[in-house]
C-alpha cells in the first residue's frame, strides 16, 4: 500500500487516540472550571466511548452501500463541528454532549480505515498493514498528553479541542484530494435495509465474535489505564500535569515498537500463532501489575514497568485480532469494522465504568481491572482457536 494512503489512514485511525489522549491531562483543570470533580469529568470519557460505539454501527452499512468516501466526509465534518462546540463549552454538561457528538463523527476514522485496507489486501498483509498503521497512530498517543499538556499550561483546556478541530480539517482536506474510493466498481452494494441480517450474520459467526471479543477485552484493559492514568499519575502520586504526557508517551512508545515487531515476525507465522503467545504474555505482565497495585508502594517506580509491558505487549495483539476477525469478510468489511470496533468499544465502556465503580482512592482498582480483562482476553482466545480448528476440520472433511 502506498505510503500516502498509509499516512492518511494513519491521521485518520488516530481520530480515537487523540480526541481521548488529547485531553487527559486537563482533568483537574477542567473540574475546576465547572466546580466538580476529576470523577464526574471521566463521564465525558465514557460518552465518548459509548458514541464510538453507537456511531460505527451506523458507518458500516453506510461504507458498503454508498462506498468509503461519502461516509468518511460526513463523520470528519461532524467531528470538526461537535470539537468547536466543546472548546466554547460554559458547562460540563455541554461537554458531554459534545463529547458524544464528537465521538458520533470521529468513530469513522476507526470504521473506514479497517474496510479500506480490506478492500485491498488479504489476511497476512491486512496484519502488517495494521502493525504499520500503529507506527502512523500510535505518534498520536505520545504527542497528544505532551501538547495537551503543553496547551493547558499556555492557553487553557479549550485549545486543546481548538486544535482537535484544526486536525479535522487537515484531514478532511486530504482526504478530498488523495484519497480515492476503494470500494471495487463491480462490487454488489449492500442495501441499507440488509444491514440488520448482515449484522446478525455475523453475530452468528462464532470465529468473528470470538476475535472481536478478545481484542475487546485486552482494548478494555488499555482504556482503563487511559482512563485511570491521569489520577495515578497526576492525584495519587503528585506528577505534574505538564510531566504526565512523558509517562503516558513512554508506554505509546512500546505500543509502536511492539507492533513494527510484530510486522517483523508475521514474515515467520500467521496472525493467529502470535496472538494467542503475546495474549499469555499480556497476561503475566498484568497479573505482576495486580502485585504492585496490591502493594501499593509510596514510589510510583515500581507501577511503570509492569504497566509499560502491558501497554507494550498491546502492539502484538491488537493487530492480529482486527486482522483475524475482518478475514474472509469481502464485500462485508464496512458491516465487520463497524461490528468489530461497536462491540469493543462498548467492552471497553464497561471496562471503564468498572473502574469507576470500583474507585476507592487507590491504584489497586486499576490493577484489578486490567488484570480481569486479560484473563477473560485469554479464555476466548483459547475458545475461539478450538471453534476455528473445529470448522477447519469440518470444512476438509465435507470437501474429501
Amino acid at each position: 500500500m502506498p505510503l500516502r494512503f498509509l499516512l492518511i489512514l494513519g491521521s485518520l485511525s488516530a481520530f480515537g487516540p487523540l480526541a481521548i489522549d488529547f485531553y487527559l491531562p486537563a482533568f483537574p483543570q477542567i473540574a475546576k472550571t465547572f466546580a466538580t470533580d476529576t470523577q464526574h469529568v471521566q463521564i465525558s470519557l465514557a460518552v465518548y466511548f459509548a458514541g464510538v460505539a453507537i456511531g460505527q454501527l451506523l458507518y458500516g452499512p453506510l461504507a458498503d452501500r454508498f462506498g468509503r468516501r461519502p461516509p468518511l466526509l460526513a463523520g470528519l465534518l461532524l467531528f470538526c463541528a461537535a470539537s468547536l462546540a466543546c472548546a466554547l463549552a460554559p458547562s460540563l454538561n455541554w461537554l458531554i454532549g459534545a463529547r458524544f457528538v464528537q465521538a458520533l463523527g470521529g468513530c469513522v476514522g476507526m470504521v473506514i480505515p479497517r474496510a479500506v485496507v480490506r478492500d485491498h489486501c488479504d489476511t497476512l498483509t491486512c496484519a502488517r498493514v495494521f502493525s504499520q498503521l500503529m507506527l502512523v497512530m500510535g505518534v498520536a498517543p505520545i504527542l497528544a498528553p505532551l501538547g495537551g499538556g503543553a496547551l493547558l499550561s499556555l492557553f487553557g483546556w479549550p485549545s486543546i479541542f481548538w486544535c482537535l478541530t484544526l486536525f479535522g480539517a487537515l484531514c478532511t482536506l486530504a482526504v478530498i484530494r488523495w484519497l480515492p474510493e476503494s470500494l471495487p466498481q463491480g462490487e454488489p452494494r449492500r442495501p441499507l435495509r440488509h444491514a440488520l441480517s448482515g449484522y446478525l450474520h455475523l453475530l452468528r459467526d462464532g470465529v468473528f465474535i470470538g476475535h472481536v471479543l478478545t481484542g475487546g477485552l485486552v482494548l478494555g484493559g488499555m482504556f482503563s489505564y487511559i482512563a485511570g492514568s491521569p489520577f495515578v499519575f497526576i492525584e495519587f502520586y503528585g506528577v505534574k500535569p505538564e510531566h504526565y504526557g512523558w509517562l503516558f508517551g513512554s508506554n505509546a512508545a512500546g505500543f509502536i515498537l511492539v507492533g513494527q515487531l510484530n510486522a517483523k515476525l508475521l514474515y515467520h507465522h500467521s496472525p493467529d500463532y502470535w496472538l494467542r503467545r503475546a495474549l499469555w504474555l499480556h497476561l503475566g505482565f498484568a497479573a505482576l501489575l495486580f502485585g504492585v497495585t496490591a502493594w501499593q508502594p509510596n514510589n510510583l517506580w515500581p507501577l511503570l514497568a509492569p504497566l509499560f509491558l502491558c501497554i507494550a505487549s498491546l502492539g502484538c495483539i491488537l493487530p492480529n485480532t482486527t486482522a483475524c476477525a475482518m478475514s474472509g469478510q469481502g464485500h462485508n468489511a464496512g458491516i465487520a469494522s463497524g461490528l468489530l470496533g461497536s462491540l469493543q468499544f462498548c467492552l471497553a465502556a464497561g471496562a471503564v465504568a468498572l473502574l469507576h465503580h470500583l474507585h476507592n482512592g487507590s491504584v489497586l482498582p486499576l490493577g484489578v481491572v486490567i488484570t480481569l480483562c486479560a484473563l477473560a482476553a485469554v479464555a476466548m482466545a483459547q475458545l475461539t482457536h478450538r471453534l476455528e480448528r473445529r470448522r477447519l476440520l469440518n470444512s476438509s472433511g465435507a470437501a474429501s
